[in-house]
């Protein structure tokens, strides 16, 4: 699956570049410590100041993440990795009750995998702290010697590879040994070289990487890999999962479809893998296993497609959004407040913008969606639904690199509204990071925390799916009952001063929203609200079809609602009227497949932090204003 990576023509041509890299001027916006730590270490190890900021952006945007590792074990500014400190995990699999395929019409299935084990590779902290002198905690926690460290790391590999090959320098940082996603990580840092940037990061420093616009960027022949769906420009491997018979007349671990001939694909779903990449891989080709239709590594942003977007998953635990949906995980720990690469946001970037071109699919939140906006399939599942990407995934980056940006396109006063905080300063108390009740280090979030009360100090809403006592909800990482994320689209239900409040699970949740800092901005689209004499509408969590729309050979599926309901006067956004539909597949041999399309509809609504649907007949959909 990988290879080394040589000194391809490819490469060896990049040289070419010093020549702009060398003449590039000084930053001269050197405002804040880490601009200036930046320049220095680039002069001490003879780095171009420009590749040594533009390396940084790929691994983690400037940013120090208050400390914490990365998905793939990095820390700091340059993603210098420590396995022993980062540690391993499980694979959110084998959490909670979920069943991956979500079918009532078959056994659930709840595969266990062992522990996951990182690759040795995946330790540069040591070496760094050797060139440096130092030890490998300063490196990790110092943000300045993290900065030397990478710079150090960067002068060494360029030493190695002779002839001021600062390209290949830079794909060998990127740690992978397959060449097509080094030399990728390594196009993208040159791109951005050449286009500039600058932000603030998520600890106040202002940082400039000024363009260096007559760069010129190496060319390479066009290699896309065999049997996979992929964009250009980006390292693709395929890596099949298998379509195979077991005993008992089970079969995994996918179902062969003829999507969107037979079925039109809505969503994609975005989750992380709460395991490290070989392990995954593993995991993927076992067919006793579930499924999944790519993988993103962390550190590279190599992508490895499992399934043919044809064919159904079984990943995001309702049997309904697999059937109408595309699977990506992502190399990542969720459950541990992890962060999310800028190689891995860029290559998932690309990769959906190319299959919603592909099939269609809308580039909001109400189609791009986290597993932790899947519905539960009926009251019983909910409590066990899992919560990935969870809320350090910045949906508004992620969205800002597909060309799609969330959030400030209504006109003030709007009855809808748009989540979209701050992510580096949006930063709530979560606790259970690392077990349940601790406080999780405080950090850049996609979350707002929604209140009963205008007011801080007023409970959380109360979710009778997650807590079917009554209890309010609490500040748990994996607790989505009283959250709204960023790009999510509410329906205004109250405003009292610097608080807003918002159509929730049929309740008013309240965030705190000052006019000098919005966290969400006015909105523009339609919203669901019960017809004239209706006083209760019920809430499901899949469109299935009447039961007369099911021939003889398909046992009818329950309509189950959920335990929520849709009240007289409660408006919510709408992500569209869907049609009604259940793919009957319980047998290996494809042929005895069948969609049941029903003519009841049904309207995709946001009603808490999950999606849900209502039946169409049951409600009006009129124009925010």
């Amino acid at each position: 699956m990988s290879r080394p990576v040589p000194r391809t023509a490819a490469v060896a041509a990049a040289v070419a570049l010093l020549s702009g890299l060398a003449a590039a001027p000084a930053q001269a916006d050197t405002t804040g410590q880490r601009q200036r730590d930046f320049a220095a270490a680039a002069s001490e190890f003879g780095v171009p100041q420009n590749v040594l900021l533009g390396v940084s952006y790929l691994e983690s945007r400037w940013d120090f993440n208050a400390g914490t590792p990365s998905t793939s074990a990095g820390y700091g500014p340059m993603h210098l990795t420590d396995l022993r400190e980062a540690g391993t995990g499980g694979t959110h699999h084998d959490e909670g009750a979920e069943d991956p395929r979500g079918d009532d019409a078959r056994p659930a299935r709840h595969p266990q995998a062992g522990p996951a084990t990182p690759p040795p590779t995946l330790q540069t902290v040591d070496e760094a702290a050797r060139l440096l002198g130092t030890d490998a905690a300063t490196v990790r926690t110092d943000p300045t010697q993290n900065i030397r460290g990478g710079a150090a790391l960067l002068a060494k590999y360029q030493r190695e590879l002779g002839a001021q090959d600062w390209y290949g320098a830079v794909a060998r940082y990127s740690g992978s040994a397959d060449q097509a996603a080094a030399q990728t990580f390594a196009d993208e840092v040159f791109e951005t070289i050449k286009s500039g940037t600058a932000r603030t990061t998520d600890d106040g420093q202002q940082v400039t990487l000024s363009p260096t616009p007559d760069l010129a960027l190496p060319q390479h022949a066009e290699t896309a890999a065999a049997n996979v769906e992929c964009p250009k420009r980006v390292a693709c491997e395929s890596v099949p999962a298998p379509y195979q018979e077991l005993p008992k007349d089970d079969y995994g671990n996918h179902d062969l479809a003829d999507r969107p001939n037979s079925q039109k694909i809505d969503h994609i779903v975005i989750h992380d893998t709460e395991g490290y990449w070989n392990n995954v891989l593993d995991l993927v080709q076992d067919p006793t296993y579930v499924s999944w239709h790519y993988t993103i590594r962390s550190a590279d942003g190599l992508i490895a497609q499992h399934v043919p977007t044809k064919d159904v998953a079984w990943h995001a635990g309702n049997w309904y959004v697999n059937a109408k949906s595309i699977g990506i995980e992502h190399e990542g720990f969720a459950a541990k407040g992890t962060w999310y690469t800028e190689a891995m946001y860029r290559s998932s970037a690309k990769l959906v913008g190319y299959l919603s071109r592909k099939y269609g699919i809308p580039l909001d939140r109400a189609h791009i969606i986290g597993h932790d906006n899947v519905p539960g399939t009926t009251p019983a599942t909910i409590r066990g639904m899992h919560w990935d990407p969870g809320p350090y995934w910045d949906w508004s980056h992620y969205f800002d690199l597909m060309g799609a940006p969330l959030g400030g396109f209504g006109l003030p006063g709007s009855s809808l509204v748009t989540i979209d905080p701050d992510f580096a300063k949006n930063q709530p108390a979560f606790t259970g990071c690392d077990g349940p009740g601790t406080a999780c280090v405080r950090r850049g979030s996609e979350a707002v925390v929604l209140h009963s009360q205008p007011d801080e100090a007023s409970p959380l809403l109360v979710d009778v799916g997650l807590h079917p006592t009554g209890a309010a909800s609490t500040m748990e990482v994996s607790d989505v009952g009283s959250r709204a994320a960023t790009g999510q689209r509410y329906a205004v239900a109250g405003v009292s001063g610097d608080w807003t409040a918002i159509w929730y699970l049929g309740q008013k949740g309240w965030f705190h929203n000052p006019r000098n800092a919005r966290v969400a901005k006015p909105a523009i689209g339609w919203v669901v609200t019960p017809k004239p004499g209706v006083t209760s509408v019920p809430v499901f969590g899949r469109a299935y079809p009447e039961p007369e729309a099911y021939p003889a050979t398909v046992p009818v599926q329950a309509i189950a609602p959920l335990p929520y309901t849709l009240l007289a006067g409660q408006k919510y956004s709408s992500g569209g009227t869907v049609g009604s539909e259940y793919y009957s597949a319980t047998t290996f041999d494809p042929a005895n497949h069948v969609v049941v399309k029903g003519k009841l509809k049904y309207v995709q609504i946001q009603f808490g932090h999950r999606i849900a649907f209502v039946k169409a007949d049951d409600v009006r959909i009129v124009p925010a204003f």
